[in-house]
């Protein structure tokens, strides 16, 4: 079967900018064995060729141009996601590897459907991959940013190394005091990361309680979210936009962990020096 994506450039430009940041995540060694998801909403992409209902007026020139069927079940989510409807999204295998999504995407991930009562999901293409086990997570988060009319379209979640050691220290989880810290290791975090970070004290993974707390983090106006002793989750626009706010946090993390490791506390930036900075940069 041919692939969904070889008649539809802006959908294998997506999938293809998938592929490169699963890439970056296994090079930074952010993705061990099966670590780390990615689900994006690729609905815009999948309407743009086929129409909601399977066909556009590119069918005149583009007979072939229906949706693909991957003989898949309907698949409950395990909630119901009213804003959700209809829409298509591209998500990471569950026991998938960032390095084979990053060479094999279409092997290595799947093409998902809401279905209309917003409480299944279907397998569209190219293979009956079953998604992360997070799914129901990332797509909670997507309902809500579809409530609110937000414009990002891209969910991460993965495990920067220097980040998650330094939720091992139980003073950086009081709120904004690690904000406050990276921001003022280097401009670039607080330039392109100007919401901050949240944090989440630690819960189990994949459970509903991380959800919800994920969610209520990012309803307080944060972009990217600490998970104690686990990992982050990112949102934005599109995958590497996410991936981007997470790398420039890290790099902060980084230099403070250097600092120390060379026997002294950084001073950091003055509270002076990062306002100057914000209202530069209209922050």
């Amino acid at each position: 079967m041919e692939s969904i994506i070889n008649n539809n450039p802006e959908l294998k430009r997506h999938i293809e900018q998938v592929a490169e940041v699963a890439g970056y995540l296994w090079q930074k060694g952010w993705a061990e064995r099966n670590g780390g998801n990615i689900v994006v909403n690729i609905t815009d992409q999948i309407n743009y060729l086929y129409g909601c209902h399977g066909v556009t007026a590119l069918q005149a020139r583009l007979p072939q141009a229906r949706l693909p069927q991957c003989d898949s079940p309907t698949i409950p989510i395990g909630t119901t996601l009213p804003h959700l409807k209809g829409c298509y999204f591209f998500c990471k295998g569950t026991n998938r590897r960032m390095r084979d999504l990053a060479r094999w995407p279409m092997d290595n991930g799947s093409i998902i459907r809401i279905t209309d009562d917003c409480a299944h999901y279907e397998i569209i293409a190219d293979k009956p991959v079953k998604p992360t086990s997070e799914l129901p997570s990332h797509l909670m988060v997507h309902n809500d940013l579809i409530a609110k009319g937000s414009p990002y379209k891209a969910s991460l979640h993965t495990h920067p190394i220097e980040l998650v050691a330094m939720t091992h220290h139980r003073p950086f989880l009081e709120k904004d005091v690690l904000t406050r810290l990276l921001w003022s290791m280097i401009p670039e975090t607080r330039a392109f990361c100007p919401k901050g970070l949240g944090i989440v004290p630690y819960l189990l993974p994949s459970s509903v309680e991380l959800a919800q707390a994920t969610l209520d983090r990012l309803n307080e106006g944060y972009d990217v979210v600490m998970w104690e002793k686990h990992g982050v989750f990112a949102v934005d626009t599109d995958i590497m936009a996410a991936f981007d706010q997470v790398d420039v946090l890290n790099k902060a993390a980084q230099i403070y962990i250097s600092a120390r490791s060379m026997g002294f506390i950084p001073e950091g930036m003055s509270d002076t020096q990062m306002q100057e900075l914000a209202e530069v940069f209209g922050l």
